[in-house]
């Protein structure tokens, strides 16, 4: 269908009218469940706030009070050092940054880890080299999931976790942090080797993708052959405006922090689904919008987490995967993702390697169960992983059949002839379905299957018709806005000129 024909601006008005009304509206119950803060279920994740003000905070979030409170200091300092050491050596020797960066990197996980740890990850390093020389795919994803596996599964992680010498809040997530994404990167590198024509990248060029600092601990992971020609390109030159896009965005990652500070001390949308015996006796709004927040969170943390770290990267004249798309433009399960750089690494190396187009229904469900089945040893088997990893795949393959379904006669007849404004509306209906089963699916990741349970049933069941044609609605509306925010973006992407392939006007630092 077209993209030029779109909304009526006194649909798109009422479209806004709606979904704001209904925000707000899920908002205000929620705000009037976290009034309940001395609750006995509430005391292990709310702690003291604004004294002031005389507001507690919902602490249940570990790695956003890591980030952004507790260790933040720590944080701050480490990406200091390296932004410091990596301009002064960037304008001293641009041809060695690569090396610089590394050197700076093995010196932090030495110093916060420990010599035990640096030498586990060493020998993960060396392992999936010496695998990688053999230039042999099967072999590099043996031998990548092997190791992976070994730090994910008893009793080898156990095991492997003993090594790492000293006791504070941190190791836990800095072991399975570093580890994991180390992996994830040794095989990426193992993977592009088999690519190259002639001979083998060197150790050293392994190592100085490995220990670059801001991607180590927390990711993103940035796939080998990306990096490799951005750290060791020596034409280092700054886009017009760039550095003023940088410290906006700076500013606003800033801002979102600070919003989501003031939000954590009114709503307690961590804290609420903990309590099932108060979420019993919720209504259906606020239990849609409480499932809705909490998948809106866990986006805005991803967001800003990885936000921070690419604009390091960036001023380090790296291009890093960007952060994940909002949750609310997400209809389609094949945008759904909350890490980039994991889905980049997953998309080029299984997904789009097995699903070539995407067009045959068995490709795409071997592509599919594959991608899953990497993603569920990722995050760390268990049952929840496996009821997570299950939905996300049938989604996606539902996804498909259905395309496929209506795209035969007479259904695609039927399309055509009924016009792209009947056929927008008819496809935001599904869409708007889809939506609902992307928030449900992904929900219990962040809660609980319970709670995922408990919000299904009220919606679809006991709020039928009245809760389930309502939150439709303004679903709905939301699409339609999403799909006429895109329909300008694909317009205006037609109308700008094509650039010159060195991006027009820049300026050397």
């Amino acid at each position: 269908m077209g993209i030029k024909a779109g909304l009526p601006r006194y649909e798109l008005y009422l479209y806004i009218a709606v979904l704001a009304g209904a925000l707000a509206w899920a908002a205000s119950w929620i705000v009037e469940a976290s009034s309940g803060e001395c609750r006995k279920a509430f005391k292990g994740s709310v702690k003291p706030g604004w004294y002031y003000f005389g507001r507690k905070m919902d602490v249940a979030d570990f790695e956003w009070v890591m980030w952004f409170s507790t260790f933040r200091n720590h944080i701050l300092f480490a990406l200091s050092g390296h932004v410091i050491f990596a301009k002064i050596f960037t304008l001293l020797a641009p041809k060695h940054r690569s090396l610089v960066f590394c050197a700076y990197g093995v010196l932090a996980v030495l110093v916060t880890m420990g010599w035990t740890f640096t030498a586990l990850v060493l020998s993960h390093c060396t392992v999936l080299y010496g695998v990688a020389v053999f230039k042999t795919k099967w072999m590099c994803f043996a031998a990548g999931l092997a190791t992976l596996a070994s730090i994910k599964l008893e009793p080898y992680n156990s095991w492997q976790e003993k090594l790492v010498t000293g006791s504070f809040d941190l190791q836990d997530v800095l072991f399975y942090g570093g580890c994991g994404f180390t992996i994830m990167r040794c095989m990426s590198f193992a993977l592009e080797n088999c690519e190259k024509k002639e001979g083998n990248y060197t150790f050293c060029d392994l190592l100085k993708y490995n220990f670059y600092l801001p991607f180590f601990f927390f990711g993103p992971v940035m796939t080998f052959d990306k990096y490799h020609a951005q750290a060791n390109n020596t034409k280092l030159t700054r886009k017009e405006r760039e550095m003023w896009n940088i410290t906006t965005k700076a500013v606003l990652h800033l801002a979102v922090i600070l919003t989501v500070d003031a939000a954590f001390h009114y709503l307690y949308i961590l804290t609420i689904p903990g309590d099932m015996k108060l979420v019993s006796r919720l209504s259906d709004w606020c239990l849609a919008g409480l499932a809705y927040f909490n998948l809106v969170y866990d986006w805005l943390k991803a967001a800003v987490m990885f936000g921070v770290i690419n604009t390091v990267a960036t001023l380090d004249h790296l291009d890093p995967p960007q952060p994940p798309k909002c949750i609310t433009m997400l209809y389609v399960f094949a945008e759904t993702h909350f890490d980039r750089g994991i889905n980049d690494w997953l998309c080029k190396y299984v997904y789009d390697y097995i699903g070539g187009d995407h067009d045959k229904i068995l490709k795409e469900l071997l592509a599919t169960m594959s991608t899953f089945a990497i993603t569920a040893l990722w995050l760390g088997p268990c049952e929840l992983v496996y009821i997570w990893s299950f939905f996300n795949c049938f989604g996606l393959n539902f996804e498909l059949w259905v395309a496929k379904f209506f795209s035969i006669s007479p259904f695609s007849t039927m399309e055509v002839c009924m016009g792209e404004a009947m056929s927008r509306r008819i496809r935001g209906l599904f869409n708007a379905a889809n939506f609902w089963a992307i928030v449900l699916y992904n929900v219990l990741s962040l809660n609980s299957l319970e709670f995922a349970k408990l919000v299904g049933r009220r919606l679809i069941f006991k709020g039928f018709p009245l809760s389930t044609i309502s939150v439709l609605l303004v679903t709905y509306c939301g699409v339609q806005l999403i799909k006429e925010h895109e329909r300008r973006q694909a317009l205006l992407e037609d109308e700008q000129p094509v650039k010159p392939l060195d991006g027009g006007k820049e300026k050397a630092e």
